[in-house]
């Protein structure tokens, strides 16, 4: 979708816009959402964050999803001056915005910022956004290490296309960084019997929404631990999948992903995808993974399955640990 095809929707005689979830745990699918819940939240960013008219906002994400969507309906909404650059895994490259520009905006998700944090003139450029926000997929160690010397605003969000992009953040730069989510002050959180985050959200959810996120709350803050979807039931013990991906990011430096495949021991078992050698990411394994997480299948991929949006495409993933 173009900018000029969502402002003819955005300025159209209904009340609602088209938007489509990102499909990380299943089929991408549409939903009609309200424009003046849009307006709420976008609202809600702009004030958090200090943004003023006139600021630089830059546009690098794809319009057919929530995110791309709602940078466009906060600049509406503050009067930003809107940067929009062709979606890429190098938003401050040589397609992406002018070098000259000064961007005081941006939402990115890892992947982006990840490919800028290696390239010495984007990592400059990076370093000099005023605010930037990242979202649509877990941050790891490493690059939490490197925005936290960050001089600016740097902030990990929480949320999905229900909540019409963020309902928390979570600081990543300077001495406020934290792992723990704080939501905005009109948003209460809590557990549901299953230990998964429950959003109240009255200005952007006509609804509760009760979440497949594993978490823990402290005060009104909250962490998550991963997808009540990614639990793998092996031997009677739960294995949280994205803590097993956590425990082995500071050795496996080559893309790779955990999965799970039906055992008739152990009604399900843990599968290590890799696009790196089996041999070493098996040896890694199992000199730092407890025994009950180490996996008990690897299978070498050419590219570790991900959704449009760069997320992990579990489901994929499952397919290609039952072959």
């Amino acid at each position: 979708m173009s900018i000029e095809e969502f402002l003819e929707e955005w300025n159209n005689a209904s009340p609602y816009v088209h938007v489509q979830t990102s499909g990380s745990t299943g089929a991408p699918k549409p939903m009609l959402v309200e424009k003046r819940r849009m307006l709420a939240s976008a609202r809600r960013t702009n004030d958090f964050l200090g943004l003023r008219q006139g600021d630089t906002a830059l546009l690098c994400m794809s319009l057919d999803y929530i995110a791309g969507k709602m940078m466009v309906v906060r600049a509406l909404e503050r009067g930003l001056r809107l940067v929009p650059v062709v979606p890429s895994g190098h938003p401050l490259g040589l397609s992406g915005a002018s070098p000259g520009t000064e961007i005081d905006f941006a939402a990115m998700v890892p992947m982006q910022v990840y490919n800028s944090l290696q390239v010495p003139e984007e990592r400059e450029r990076l370093r000099k956004i005023r605010h930037l926000i990242i979202g649509g997929g877990a941050i790891d160690e490493a690059m939490a290490d490197e925005l936290k010397e960050f001089p600016h605003a740097v902030w990990s969000t929480y949320g999905m296309t229900e909540t019409l992009s963020h309902i928390a953040l979570r600081r990543l730069s300077g001495p406020e960084a934290s792992e723990w989510y704080t939501p905005f002050p009109t948003v209460q959180v809590s557990l549901n019997d299953e230990g998964c985050l429950v959003i109240d959200a009255p200005e952007v959810c006509v609804e509760r929404l009760e979440t497949n996120d594993i978490a823990e709350l402290k005060h009104v803050a909250f962490r998550i631990l991963g997808r009540k979807d990614n639990v793998i039931c092996s031997g009677g013990i739960k294995i949280q999948a994205e803590e097993v991906e956590r425990q082995l990011r500071p050795y496996l430096r080559v893309p790779y992903l955990i999965s799970k495949r039906k055992d008739n021991k152990f009604g399900e078992v843990v599968v290590l995808l890799t696009e790196g050698s089996i041999e070493e990411a098996r040896e890694t394994c199992e000199r730092t993974l407890p025994k009950y997480h180490q996996p008990r299948h690897y299978l070498h991929v050419a590219q570790i399955p991900l959704t449009e949006t760069g997320k992990p495409a579990r489901q994929e993933a499952e397919q290609l640990a039952k072959k």
